[in-house]
């Protein structure tokens, strides 16, 4: 199969030029001008990007497909969420394989819980996908899987908690041990950055009281130990010698505390997600339990957080955009309607975050070049991904994502391809979407049809990072 998209404005993270691209099998083959020319015009498929963007595709680097959490599970699994996140623009995934913790020789193993999630995803995926793995428990065993997993499977970043105690939480020498093996075998550790023995102390508090909203599981989570948290693991990432990332940053008080690591030398990166820039502790009032469609964690902060993380996107002070994707539907979030901390946390979020971030580029708080670096190429370098996914460069992976700019459309759960049965962003109107996408020089969405197939998607190897 021989592709060429002509007449398209192609974008990088540093470059913004008239330019066409051509697509043989499952690679970039060639960038460049007159193309069709070049070529003889022997193409199976020719697409005009003409007043269109031609841009690498996006990578999410945070989703939670087919994931148990609180006696249920997340609607989406790894067919309908990635088919969500091709609609988006999204051609690549990295979701969260999780350490089991049963007892007994292997019970434990983080190759056990990779091997859960290989079966979850093969077969369905119609996208790219890799994986994280979440470790609850870090023991010799478990730092000798970290070496094997980084070296073998391609698995190279372990994500830890602060938060969650008896369920993900490890402590603090648990965490630095793992950032010193990450130190030796060149996979990079990703925290959960709240304080979560706190936090369950004021939740005890709060249900003492009779306390039982939504907006309780905001209030219970104050943003002072979100910057707790980020300050500790910032601490021990110092102390350790070795870079680390931050998932889901949501609060200026966790912000300020990368900002002060990396002006110290720190190797400290952190990623924000769409639900932090656009939706706010408001959110939480809506009637007839509305509230707890934004029930995640971190919660979604009070009016005016909203300026300190653009102001992050803006000075790479945050370095990507992901979505922590994790819906459920209102009967699962229903569950908590009479205790707020049994609401299942999570929200949809892969197909709408291009959509929603390129509102910053038209609305100038961050660039078109920018745009590509936080949804794409940088995700790319930090995860072991780069010169295959996150450029346009020939012999990458035909990844491609034709945007035009000037399309209108308002986000609705009724159009959307998620199993969610809700849109967080219900009704807002957004400019600009995909017109095609590729995943490895396959048209897999073109307009509103679907093109792909259930199973194309293939597992990522990835290596170690590159910050």
């Amino acid at each position: 199969m021989r592709t060429l998209i002509q007449h398209g404005t192609l974008v990088s993270p540093t470059d913004t030029f008239k330019a066409d691209l051509v697509m043989e099998g499952e690679t970039i083959a060639a960038v460049g001008t007159d193309l069709n020319a070049l070529y003889g015009g022997k193409f199976d498929k020719i697409v005009d990007a003409t007043g269109k963007y031609v841009i690498p595709g996006g990578i999410d680097v945070h989703t939670h497909l087919d994931m148990p959490f609180g006696g249920t599970t997340s609607a989406d699994d790894f067919e309908s969420g990635t088919i969500a996140a091709a609609f988006g623009g999204t051609t690549s995934i990295v979701d969260f394989a999780i350490q089991p913790m049963e007892e007994g020789p292997t019970g434990s193993s983080l190759h056990k819980g990779l091997s859960t999630w290989h079966e979850k995803a093969a077969g369905k995926a119609v996208i790219d996908y890799g994986f994280h793995m979440i470790t609850r428990k870090v023991t010799r065993e478990t730092l000798r899987e970290m070496d094997e997993l980084t070296k073998n499977e391609g698995v190279t970043s372990f994500k830890l908690f602060t938060a969650y105690p008896g369920v993900f939480y490890v402590d603090d020498a648990a965490i630095f041990r793992a950032m010193r093996q990450t130190g030796d075998n060149g996979g990079l550790i990703c925290m959960h950055a709240e304080n979560g023995p706190v936090i369950d102390v004021i939740i005890e508090e709060a249900k003492a009281r009779g306390e039982t909203l939504p907006e309780w599981h905001a209030l219970t989570r104050p943003p002072r130990l979100e910057g707790e948290a980020s300050h500790r693991v910032l601490a021990l990432a110092e102390v350790a010698k070795v870079p680390v990332y931050i998932v889901h940053l949501s609060a200026a008080e966790a912000l300020e505390e990368v900002r002060r690591a990396r002006d110290r030398g720190v190797r400290a990166y952190a990623e924000t997600c769409p639900q932090y820039l656009y939706l706010d502790h408001r959110n939480y009032q809506e009637p007839d339990f509305g509230g707890s469609k934004y029930v995640m964690s971190p919660p979604l902060r009070m009016p005016g957080n909203e300026e300190h993380l653009w102001r992050g996107l803006q000075l790479d002070d945050l370095q990507c955009v992901s979505t922590d994707h994790c819906p459920f539907c209102m009967k699962e979030k229903r569950l908590g309607e009479a205790d707020f901390s049994k609401i299942p946390n999570g929200a949809p979020g892969v197909e709408t975050r291009l959509y929603l971030t390129f509102q910053g580029v038209l609305s100038g708080r961050i660039t078109l070049n920018r745009w590509v670096q936080l949804n794409s190429t940088g995700p790319a370098r930090l995860f072991g991904l780069f010169g295959k996914k996150g450029t346009l460069a020939p012999g990458a992976d035909g990844d491609v994502v034709v945007w035009d700019p000037a399309k209108k459309h308002t986000i609705r759960a009724a159009t959307q391809h998620t199993r969610a049965d809700y849109n967080p962003y219900e009704g807002r109107e957004v400019v600009g979407a995909p017109s095609h996408v590729f995943s490895r020089g396959k048209l897999v969405v073109e307009g509103d049809k679907f093109l792909g197939r259930k199973g194309e998607g293939k597992f990522l190897k990835r290596g170690t990072t590159l910050a």
